[in-house]
């Protein structure tokens, strides 16, 4: 037997396999889609069986092949459908197959040097019936006792009685002894009513359910508080009845918890949890439970996308707005474009869910690629939240708080209600300046100010991770001037307790949340109305839902807005109503301040009337007036090395090369990208806006394969790219 296997080869952006034989002793492991072992030069490497060879097929010199060295799976862990997505990928993306592959595994699975994480195994005791137990003393007998009354007990409760009377009982066959694997993620949750369906949630379903064994792609475009979770979770429950399979995405890990602990409330523990807070070994749990079929429904942040499932009936993105589900790195994919593949292949729906859409979704439910489903009422009947814009053009200087912001605050704090207070730029200060020669902090390896964190007295790079601490005088002119400037969540969070001494203060940032477990603890406290006032950024903004908040407050509404990216106004637009929709949840009326220095601007007025169409339409004006999506789909190209000038000639040639080769594109560049220097690498850009471009992938190819072996220049390919 000869099989093709693909292998990782260090430092080598490129995809081969290779043919190897199989000892007679391992014919019958053989599967596509397993990892082996194989011999590669002196190294021992992991790969993946790609194809097994007929007996009339061609290979390499037979007499030459290596063989095989171990097969490491007992099942495949790449079937048929995942095989195919990873092809599919690499051809969309243009990274390399074994990239693709190694994306859709938990690290333990990865085809790399042998890093095995091990299973949990638990030794168990139990009673041997058919021994005659004679008369026990002390430990013995307790341990005795305890198992006539539970059957089966583990060893540690056991050993805790007397690890020696364990030992003894075992030996003269009084004890039996059971080894059994245990998954480590598991925690149990109370189960919840079930509510009844407005009819405005039944039209959406009978809609859904109408198409469920064709692969349409809808839009739920549902106001916040519409109960879009609701028709999710009748949707899987239909899906469950005709022993169907769902993948629910989610945009934030903060949000994982309350959809898991709905989920389980309706459906029980058996669902599968996926995302990047979990440890190694509870990813590697979890995928397999997946992989057994042991559960039917998978929870998760974008890399959930690829969970093992089979018999798939739905996949739901919700808040599929979120720039989230577009991968940074390689391979540069988006969740969505991985579902509709899925969905393809499973013939069933793809559900897309948000408040604010974005805009190419919405144009393409405009125009009947998807199909829109809209709810523009919350469930309770309740008006959404009235919106007051304050102007801080009109307050003496900068305030963190304005007085009107101030006054609600301590309304709410009267009437133990909650507050969410939202402000996307964390740490102390924005940057550290000397106020007597203008010399302004700078990380030494990025094009970029550093960010002042007091809790930690450090200024840190939020690019490369840099850190160094705060200098009292100013390197430059040895001045005692060094000013910070602009404000970061822990800043506001020190005012906050000056302000209000009794309130209990909650910050949830990149910074808080970093230790694993943490933002299920804080979202649980504040649920629980542990916390008066929850502080964040964006990561508070989507889907949370808590019924005692009935003030939002928004800082500074300009920090999204100022951003240099032609969506701006957009991620604006959709944060800014986000986070007015943790407002009034409940039973009580909600409202929202938005502190804003741009009080005028389209996106912050749409966002006051929470009118989605108005932003819509006078957005897509200005994108049709530019060119940019959704009128136009874009490539951005980066051309990356260390060396200034090198990156520079190599940009102007490759703009070069894409001027005589592509013939219906828009070309920009090339130019320095926004931060110009990341970790000593220089980084310019090129963006290509195209409608239709027939060479445009073999063109793009041809740039990767003359760039794969130059070892100073990287070239860094991305499709439809969320940030430029």
């Amino acid at each position: 037997m000869t099989v093709e296997v693909l292998v990782e080869l260090a430092n080598r952006n490129v995809d081969k396999t290779f043919d190897y034989a199989v000892p007679f002793s391992l014919e019958n492991k053989i599967q596509v889609g397993i990892r082996v072992l194989v011999p590669f030069g002196s190294q021992k490497l992991e790969g993946f069986v790609l194809k097994i060879k007929e007996a009339n097929e061609e290979v390499y010199d037979e007499e030459k092949l290596k063989e095989i060295i171990e097969v490491i799976d007992e099942e495949v862990i790449l079937n048929e459908e995942l095989l195919m997505l990873g092809k599919k990928m690499s051809e969309m993306t243009l990274a390399t197959l074994i990239s693709c592959y190694q994306i859709m595994l938990p690290k333990a699975l990865k085809a790399e040097k042998k890093t095995q994480i091990g299973k949990k195994i638990d030794t168990y005791y139990s009673l041997n019936e058919k021994e005659e137990l004679s008369p026990l003393k002390g430990p013995q007998q307790q341990i005795v006792d305890l198992l006539k009354i539970e059957k089966k007990v583990i060893k540690s409760r056991l050993d805790a009685i007397s690890s020696s009377s364990v030992k003894t009982l075992v030996k003269h066959g009084l004890l039996i002894e059971e080894k059994q694997e245990q998954y480590r993620l598991k925690k149990e949750y109370p189960p919840l009513p079930k509510y009844p369906l407005t009819p405005l949630q039944q039209n959406v379903v009978a809609a859904i359910e109408k198409k469920k064994d064709e692969p349409t792609c809808f839009l739920l475009h549902g106001v916040t508080g519409s109960g879009k979770t609701e028709v999710y979770m009748e949707i899987i429950e239909d899906g469950l009845k005709r022993d169907k399979t769902s993948i629910v995405l989610v945009p934030e890990i903060s949000l994982t918890e309350q959809m898991v602990a709905r989920f389980k409330g309706r459906f029980g523990n058996d669902i599968a949890i996926l995302h990047s807070r979990l440890s190694q070994g509870e990813k590697y749990d979890e995928w397999r439970r997946i992989a057994r079929q042991e559960v039917k429904i998978v929870i998760g942040a974008r890399s959930a996308i690829f969970a093992p499932l089979k018999n798939i009936g739905v996949i739901i993105i919700d808040e599929e707005h979120t720039t989230s589900y577009k991968q940074e790195s390689t391979p540069k994919y988006s969740a969505i474009d991985i579902a509709k593949e899925r969905c393809q292949y499973h013939r069933c729906p793809l559900i897309l869910g948000s408040a604010t859409p974005t805009l190419e979704s919405y144009a393409r439910a405009k125009k009947g690629v998807y199909e829109l489903l809209e709810m523009k009422e919350r469930i309770n009947q309740k008006p959404l939240p009235k919106v007051t814009i304050i102007d801080l053009n009109e307050t003496n200087g900068f305030q963190t708080f304005s007085n009107p912001l101030l006054q609600k605050i301590r309304e709410r704090l009267e009437k133990k209600e909650q507050v969410i207070l939202l402000l996307n730029r964390r740490g102390y200060a924005s940057f550290v300046s000397c106020r007597h020669c203008g010399y302004v902090e700078k990380c030494p390896n990025c094009d970029i100010t550093l960010t002042y964190h007091k809790s930690s007295q450090m200024l840190r790079c939020h690019y490369c991770g840099y850190a160094t601490n705060k200098k009292e005088k100013c390197p430059k002119c040895q001045e005692e001037a060094m000013n910070q400037l602009g404000i970061g969540t822990e800043k506001v969070e020190e005012e906050l307790q000056k302000k209000f001494p009794e309130a209990r203060i909650l910050r949830m940032d990149l910074d808080t949340t970093s230790r694993k477990g943490a933002h299920e603890k804080m979202i649980t406290a504040f649920q629980n109305q542990e916390y008066d006032i929850l502080l964040g950024t964006q990561m508070i903004a989507k889907g949370l839902d808590f019924k005692e908040v009935t003030l939002v407050g928004v800082i500074q509404a300009d920090t999204s807005l100022n951003i240099p990216d032609f969506r701006s106004s957009e991620y604006t637009f959709q944060l800014l109503s986000q986070v007015a929709g943790r407002s009034g949840r409940g039973e009580k009326e909600g409202e929202v301040l938005i502190q804003t220095y741009n009080p005028e601007h389209y996106a912050i007025q749409c966002a006051k009337t929470h009118d989605y169409s108005s932003f819509y339409e006078q957005e897509m004006k200005i994108r049709h007036e530019l060119d940019y999506p959704p009128y136009y789909y874009l490539v951005s190209i980066k051309i990356l090395s260390s060396d200034y000038e090198m990156a520079k000639t190599e940009s102007k040639k490759v703009g070069d090369y894409l001027k005589s080769h592509l013939e219906n594109s828009l070309l920009l560049g090339p130019s320095m990208a926004g931060v110009f220097r990341v970790n000593n690498v220089y980084r310019f850009q090129l963006i290509i806006k195209y409608k239709k471009e027939e060479n445009l992938h073999s063109v793009l190819s041809t740039l990767i394969e003359h760039y794969i072996s130059n070892r100073q220049v990287k070239i860094d390919i991305d499709f439809n790219p969320f940030h430029i």
